[in-house]
């Protein structure tokens, strides 16, 4: 196995990993650890190259940060990507990367994502004890979305009462799936998308669904949009085709660039930065981290704690007359820098 160290400027490590017995080529970026220890989802996916990898995986890094800081955790942010197809997911490979998380001493901690299931990360467990979420965290991160898009609909509607209104959502893995069946017990007409046709052809039979081509979804009309596939999905081809008041959803990195989130305020829609909403997973297997026994109800009291702070930022954004996304980031590095200037004070005492 072969790992080398990345000299990235404004992360604290970042390191890749090359294994040619088990064919695992991995990255692991540790964007800030002043909150804690990093925690961050392990992603596996096709990457077209090593450049596309490791941009995403920094991406990802760097919004874990923000959203353990806005989510109020003792947590620093870390992101990891295995470059590969499922069909090339051993339980070889999966030991290899274990053995890779292992380097890090301690410092990043990391689960399920994008690729990676529940079963995979036990076997993982098997070989590291630097994991989180061996219960599925997607149920959790489903219900954080779900309290934060009543918020949304409240503060745009005047109602957080969901009956009746139209959303669209974009994906239907782990996450989008339980979104789907919170979504379909307060009586909203759901249109929904999926690369896959098994988990559309389920909601079709449970929850009366409409499905659309993943192309389409986009331009439906509705009340809400909810983004729970990959990022950079919200970019200058897609935003002009929407037809809703809101964004909101679980998928990471919804804005392709800064520049969209003006797009969308200057289109009159809220977009709900996606760190913000999609925390109850962290929440979870952060508690999961820090305790023997999960208190459930103490995990559900946190998780509706992300509709307040989604308000906290709609506030200031709209007293600022900025996107969302771009105040959510400057509280959360706010936050960052006032842990950094504690603890160079403590130093002195």
């Amino acid at each position: 196995m072969e790992i080398r160290k990345l000299a990235i400027p404004g992360y604290e490590e970042v390191r890749q990993c090359f294994d040619k017995e088990t064919g695992l080529h991995s990255i692991i970026a540790i964007h800030n650890t002043i909150l804690g220890n990093a925690l961050g989802g392990t992603r596996l996916w096709p990457f077209e190259n090593e450049s596309e990898a490791l941009n995403d995986v920094l991406r990802l890094s760097e919004g874990m940060t923000r959203k353990a800081a806005m989510a109020n955790l003792d947590a620093g942010g870390g992101k990891a990507v295995i470059i590969a197809n499922q069909g090339q997911k051993t339980k070889g490979l999966l030991e290899a990367y274990a053995e890779f998380v292992n380097s890090f001493e301690g410092l990043f901690s990391t689960g399920e994502d994008v690729g990676i299931s529940t079963e995979d990360v036990k076997i993982v467990r098997k070989k590291t004890p630097h994991v989180f979420g061996l219960h599925d965290p997607s149920p959790f991160t489903a219900s954080g979305v779900f309290h934060g898009i009543k918020r949304c609909a409240k503060h745009v509607y005047g109602s957080d009462n969901l009956e009746g209104r139209v959303i669209a959502i974009q994906g239907l893995g782990h996450v989008g799936s339980n979104l789907a069946s919170l979504l379909w017990m307060e009586k909203v007409d759901l249109i929904v998308t999926d690369i896959d046709k098994d988990p559309m052809e389920k909601a079709i039979d449970e929850l009366n669904v409409t499905v659309v081509a993943p192309s389409k979804i986009f331009s439906v009309e509705c009340d809400i949009f909810v983004p729970c596939a990959l990022g950079s999905i919200l970019n200058s081809e897609t935003i002009p085709q929407l037809k809703c008041k809101i964004v909101a959803g679980a998928a990471n990195n919804q804005l392709a660039e800064e520049k969209h989130g003006y797009e969308l305020l200057e289109r009159g829609i809220l977009h709900a930065p996606d760190y913000i909403i999609n925390a109850g997973g962290l929440i979870y297997v952060y508690m999961e981290k820090r305790e023997d026994t999960i208190r459930w109800w103490n995990v559900q009291q946190k998780i509706r704690e992300i509709a307040d702070t989604l308000e906290e930022v709609i506030t200031v954004s709209e007293k600022f007359g900025e996107p969302p996304q771009v105040t959510a980031n400057r509280l959360a590095d706010r936050k960052i820098r006032r842990a950094a200037d504690a603890q160079d004070r403590s130093c002195w005492i």
